[in-house]
């Protein structure tokens, strides 16, 4: 799977999880500020990752550490890259 690959599988699940519109989840968009996405939203974020690329997030330190969609993406290329 290529990283486009990743990045368009990742923005899908975030447009049908969060009904959030496509044209927005540009890397440097802030989750929080931008989206409107709160803690609880992050939580179901790792679920909808797990579920999409079948594999657990156990790294809390990253999760809390991701801010912006492009961080989202860089996490999960990373993450199967490992």
């Amino acid at each position: 799977m290529t990283d486009q690959e990743i990045i368009e599988i990742i923005n899908a699940s975030l447009v049908e999880e969060f009904e959030l519109d496509a044209a927005d989840l540009m890397p440097e968009v802030n989750l929080f500020t931008e989206l409107e996405l709160d803690s609880l939203d992050m939580v179901d974020m790792v679920i909808v990752l797990e579920h999409a690329f079948n594999f657990k997030i156990r790294d809390e330190k990253a999760i809390r550490e991701i801010r912006t969609v492009g961080d989202i993406h860089t996490f999960v290329i990373g993450k199967l890259k490992e």
